[in-house]
């Protein structure tokens, strides 16, 4: 496990310590309300409406009780016992409490981790040191929590069990409560107009749809439904149609259908109106929105 894990173990058992192991029960009870949160969020911020199937989620309760000690097991692996190790040797003589100099340590292990994300994975550094920081809270309280109350190994994850039930209670309370407030800003599509909408719009594998004032369109490679008979999920289109804007109750749509309904692109297509104010897209899903990604158009500039 390394050498930092090394000097979290009881050097006469040889087992983990009280200490370490509260920070691997802390970091798995706090992975469900964190599941919980991201479920909730995820949709408030996606553009396109995907929805989460109730059966991923069902599985994903199933595969908990063994899925969150292993996740739990590598979170405290790679933060939580690195930066208490920070703390008690490169730290140690800044004047804090223990508790306070681990928890700089796990964040500044968490900057760390966060700088790889960024170069690796593209996300948002300043994010992902927030998050990082945040989720080694938990583990660090509970680690002082096990020094000051010294218990054994099954009492911790009783206690961890416990504390990750009323944890998922306040983020499954807290969600909705935040969203009310204000706290998490919910996804709203930009509105369109005939004006807006009229123009070139380009998609993958060479799409091109030009929409033409007075209702008339112009269609390279585009994705369409392809009709009742067809075995594929959609059709690639090619020439002269019509299109029309529609308003809706949440998202605006335009309407495109292929004049004379050649090679099974008769069929109206409906794309809707998505990404943001300066940077606006139609997409549309072709076949089952749970198992299928969006095919999204982008306007020339």
């Amino acid at each position: 496990m390394g050498w930092w894990w090394g000097a979290w173990r009881d050097a006469g058992s040889g087992r983990a310590t009280p200490e370490s192991v509260a920070a691997v029960a802390a970091g798995a009870a706090q992975l469900p309300a964190v599941f919980q949160l991201l479920l909730w969020q995820a949709p408030a911020a996606d553009p396109h409406g995907v929805s989460y199937p109730a059966f991923g989620l069902l599985c994903l309760f199933l595969v908990a009780p063994v899925l969150l000690p292993v996740l739990g097991l590598l979170h405290g692996w790679a933060q939580i016992l690195p930066g208490a190790v920070v703390a008690d040797v490169v730290l140690r003589r800044v004047p804090l409490p223990l508790w306070a100099r681990r928890l700089l340590g796990v964040t500044l292990v968490g900057v760390v981790w966060a700088a790889v994300g960024a170069v690796w994975a593209g996300v948002s550094f300043p994010t992902a040191v927030a998050c990082l920081a945040a989720l080694g809270v938990v583990p660090v309280l509970a680690m002082e929590y096990a020094r000051v109350r010294p218990t054994g190994s099954r009492g911790l994850w009783w206690r961890a069990a416990g504390a990750s039930v009323v944890l998922f209670v306040l983020a499954l309370v807290g969600g909705p409560l935040a969203t009310a407030v204000g706290l998490i800003e919910e996804y709203e599509p930009p509105p369109l107009s005939a004006e807006r909408v009229a123009g070139v719009w380009r998609g993958e594998d060479g799409a091109v749809l030009e929409l033409l004032p007075g209702g008339r369109a112009e269609l390279t490679r585009m994705p369409g439904e392809p009709g009742l008979r067809a075995t594929a999920d959609f059709a690639v289109c090619d020439g002269a149609g019509s299109w029309r804007l529609e308003r809706g109750g949440v998202r605006d749509t335009v309407v495109v259908r292929l004049a004379g309904g050649e090679s099974g692109c008769g069929e109206e297509t409906v794309w809707s109106s998505g990404g943001t104010e300066r940077s606006p897209e139609l997409f549309v899903f072709f076949g089952d929105p749970d198992s299928s990604s969006p095919r999204i158009l982008t306007r020339d500039t």
